[in-house]
């Protein structure tokens, strides 16, 4: 007789789909291609390839294209197919797909700036391409004519860029800490306003048009949420990593916030709840550790591990308090770059090892 089975609750996580290995250096950047079993990919080994999944299940590359330089960054543009690479030579290079995903051909080169390209951004409503670089500039080109509308020098190495096409603004992160957020015109530019936060280097930064929020990630392994929008310059700290934080992403949807880490962490945070502002990191009384040993967690205020509190504080938190509003997941290897598509729920992670890994959110991210 066969005995009856009681399968236990199973934890949601992120479910592994596959991965992508054989590359000779690190993946720099990497997509999922939306409505296709896709991936394209750009490596410090000068390449940048297209993969399909094929009948086997596992992906080969369609396109092999070796660069004359390494590529550093790249922006996927599903409804033109085109790829804007930025090298570290400081060059700008734009392909475009065919439909079948199995060509590219070469369409336009902007000579950007003086030194590797950062970060690159091409923006479809605009004609524009946004780009950061090594040189401390953030420049803006059109991609019709290939012509540089402007330029703009900043304080620091830019590591984080984000453009919202309803206002024209452009929120540039920097290796000092500071985010400066720009209003692009067709040939200048002028400074709205800087805000800094971080006591490291803005290493990500992820914009929600619709709440109008900007999240920052830094290499001080934190977070911080900016309420652009309610103008009270109100901003939240997220702490749930235990290194470099290296990539952002919000699904607007559920409200939650996706981050990544050179910890392997994939953490998953509800940003539907009502967040306090930031010792004592509750009351704000400066408590030393002579004067206090206690310590809690906080999640409200950001905190999804145990920090320093006054005794009467440390007594006072309820265990509704203490509920976490995160969840934490280990990818298995150091991250160093990802991408969220929404449209399936898949997470892309590259490491470290060299290995691209493609995850199902859906039970999390829900």
């Amino acid at each position: 007789m066969a005995a009856e089975i009681h399968p236990r609750p199973q934890t949601r996580k992120p479910v592994l789909l596959s991965k992508i290995e054989g590359f000779q250096d690190v993946v720099n950047t990497a997509v999922i291609i939306p409505k296709e079993d896709g991936v394209i990919s750009v490596s410090q080994d000068r390449t940048i390839r297209v993969w399909l999944k094929r009948d086997s299940g596992q992906y080969w590359p369609s396109v092999y294209h070796t660069m004359p330089v390494a590529c550093s960054c790249m922006s996927f543009n599903p409804e033109t197919r085109r790829i804007s690479l930025g090298l570290e030579n400081g060059t700008v290079s734009e392909f475009v797909l065919s439909e079948d995903y199995n060509q590219m051909t070469p369409a336009r080169t902007y000579q950007a700036h003086q030194g590797g390209v950062t970060v690159v951004l091409f923006v479809l409503e605009m004609e524009w391409v946004l780009s950061t670089g090594q040189d401390k500039s953030f420049t803006w080109h059109c991609s019709e004519s290939g012509q540089q509308l402007g330029t703009y020098q900043t304080t620091a190495w830019v590591s984080g860029l984000q453009f919202d096409v309803e206002t024209r603004h452009a929120f540039v992160g920097d290796h000092s800490g500071q985010v400066t957020i720009l209003k692009l015109e067709q040939d200048n530019c002028s400074l709205v306003t800087t805000f800094k936060g971080h006591t490291g280097n803005v290493t990500a930064l992820c914009w929600d048009p619709v709440q109008r929020v900007l999240f920052s990630g830094s290499s001080d392994h934190s977070i911080i949420m900016w309420d652009i929008g309610g103008r009270k310059g109100t901003a939240f700290e997220l702490q749930g990593h235990n290194d470099k934080v290296q990539g952002l992403c919000y699904a607007s949807h559920t409200r939650q916030l996706i981050s990544c880490g050179s910890d392997g962490g994939i953490v998953i945070w509800s940003m539907d709840v009502t967040r306090q502002e930031h010792h004592c990191r509750k009351c704000g009384q400066a408590v030393c550790g002579k004067c206090s040993s206690k310590r809690s967690t906080i999640p409200l205020m950001g905190f999804e591990f145990e920090v320093r509190v006054c005794d009467s504080c440390h007594d006072s938190i309820t265990d509704e308090e203490r509920a976490p509003t995160a969840t934490f997941h280990d990818s298995k290897h150091s991250i160093i770059h990802m991408q969220y598509e929404p449209t399936r729920g898949w997470l892309l992670t590259s490491g470290t090892d060299k290995i691209i890994k493609l995850w199902d959110m859906t039970p999390v991210v829900s």
